[in-house]
């Protein structure tokens, strides 16, 4: 993979009012390259494999990264709808760097440039073993929807066609508020 990198932005340090250790340094759009996010991802997800993050890159509203002596140790990514909501995806905390606190750094660091740059609403979707992670982020539950596309719903009929598995009938369009 090439790591190729979005066009270059102004960087700039952020200050989450979480107790990082000082030799962090913490940055909203530094460099970053494919190859640094693969190092990292393989380390923090079993399983991860070679992903071009050239497209994901060139598509975020910003990134924040977490580098301890040069080496990227912590990513996080916000997508924009182009309006007020963003969205947090990719929290990941190289293993060895975890319960410091960098975890809800990098994601308070990501709301406030998010803020800067327009959005009111931050959202993000997590399992439920990571909710106490997201509410000292800062994060309220929501009621929110998933649909499984792709491969992984051909894994499971109901994921591939859940209007099949539970069909709606109150509405002349099939919603249940017409």
């Amino acid at each position: 993979m090439t790591g190729a990198e979005p066009a270059p932005s102004p960087t700039a340090e952020v200050d989450t009012g979480v107790d990082v250790d000082t030799g962090l340094d913490v940055e909203a759009d530094g460099s970053l390259t494919g190859d640094e996010l693969n190092t990292l991802f393989h380390a923090a997800w079993p399983g991860h494999r070679d992903t071009d993050f050239g497209p994901v890159l060139a598509r975020s509203l910003l990134r924040v990264t977490a580098r301890r002596a040069g080496r990227l140790v912590g990513y996080v990514n916000v997508v924009g709808d182009g309006g007020v909501h963003a969205f947090l995806l990719d929290t990941t905390v190289h293993p060895e760097e975890r319960r410091r606190g960098l975890g809800v750094t990098l994601v308070r660091a990501a709301a406030e440039a998010a803020r800067e740059r327009g959005a009111d609403w931050l959202h993000v979707d997590y399992e439920p073993h990571l909710t106490a992670f997201h509410e000292r982020c800062g994060f309220r539950p929501t009621a929110a929807g998933l649909m499984a596309l792709g491969d992984l719903a051909k894994d499971d009929p109901v994921k591939a066609d859940p209007v099949k598995a539970d069909p709606v009938k109150d509405g002349p369009d099939g919603s249940r508020d017409g």
